[in-house]
């Protein structure tokens, strides 16, 4: 395991060495930290680790985590748990750039033995507030378990109400990033289209002319390429599948989707020699949230994962000279 470096921020002057480590989602208590701190786990850019350390902004901890109790290590099904990248804690908030493969919440309709957001986050932070459900510890939105990026999890009761109510109040930026079969025919533009369970598949959603939910989804071309489109989507609503319905209704199925299709085309596959997608080309870009300690604006950000820059990188060698 590599170690790991945190700079002290201004809000955190003060605070004792084994609060800071406490904080952090890779330690997650007290007990922990002084744990690291006498087994020499610790180092610091400036003065001796002591748990009872005062530190100052701008000093940078350096920890190498104790590995996880076995009963953290498998899951129900006995795989391992994934590699989580936090992309920002404190005692109010965790922001995660989660994995594809790896579901938000067990399923409600089937039991589940693997891993998901909660059960590895709670593993790793301690307890977490349950007012979403017992199985759903710390989750206020979620995302599908193909789709990978920037999640955020409360950690105490007043974040979660706090930040419920931002995605009830539809205050939440978010910002998706997605690879679809065709090629745009307008720069931009709105989706506003219903969407409703579909009658024949009720696992299923599909847009629909009355009734139904109100949905309302902005699409912008990022880049062109031949036969296939990279969109920024920027989602009102939070409905289930949203840009994935929305965008296949416009004749944009996103690539490696085997559940939504469009319907001028049935697209199955990237052409010969193209990276092998094992899910839909579907990221979660940046979150922009009001802090629920704070009140100020906070922006996540989560990098565009391995395989879908390599199918973006494919396309870009493919593309023909005239295209832009």
């Amino acid at each position: 395991m590599e170690p790991i470096e945190r700079t002290v921020a201004n809000a955190e002057l003060g605070l004792r060495l084994d609060q800071f480590l406490a904080r952090q989602p890779e330690v997650g208590s007290r007990a922990r930290a002084r744990d690291l701190i006498e087994q020499g786990r610790v180092q610091l850019s400036e003065g001796q680790p002591k748990a009872g350390l005062q530190l100052v902004p701008g000093q940078v901890v350096g920890f190498l985590p104790l590995p996880m109790p076995p009963t953290d290590r498998l899951a129900g099904d006995g795989t391992p748990p994934p590699a989580v990248p936090v992309l920002f804690a404190d005692d109010w908030i965790v922001a995660i750039d989660k994995p594809a493969g790896l579901a938000s919440h067990p399923p409600e309709d089937r039991a589940f033995a693997g891993h998901t957001v909660a059960s590895v986050m709670r593993a790793r932070l301690g307890p977490l507030p349950t007012l979403g459900g017992e199985d759903r510890p710390g989750i206020v939105h979620r995302l599908d378990r193909e789709t990978s990026g920037v999640m955020l999890l409360a950690r105490t009761e007043a974040a979660f109400h706090a930040l419920r109510a931002q995605w009830q109040a539809r205050s939440v930026q978010k910002e998706y990033h997605c690879i679809a079969f065709g090629e745009s025919r307008f720069d931009s533009d709105w989706i506003e289209r219903p969407i409703a369970p579909d009658p024949t598949h009720p696992d299923r959603m599909v847009v629909v002319a009355e009734g139904g939910r109100e949905a309302s989804t902005f699409y912008e071309v990022v880049e062109r390429f031949t036969g296939f489109t990279h969109f920024r989507c920027r989602p009102v609503t939070g409905r289930t599948h949203q840009i994935r319905v929305h965008m296949t209704s416009i004749g944009h199925s996103l690539v490696g989707d085997r559940v939504y299709r469009s319907r001028r085309a049935q697209h199955d596959a990237l052409p010969a020699g193209a990276p092998a997608v094992g899910r839909q080309c579907l990221h979660a870009r940046r979150l922009v949230v009001q802090h629920p300690g704070t009140g100020q604006p906070i922006e996540f950000e989560a990098p565009l994962p391995v395989d879908f820059a390599a199918v973006l990188a494919w396309l870009r060698q493919h593309r023909q000279p005239d295209r832009r």
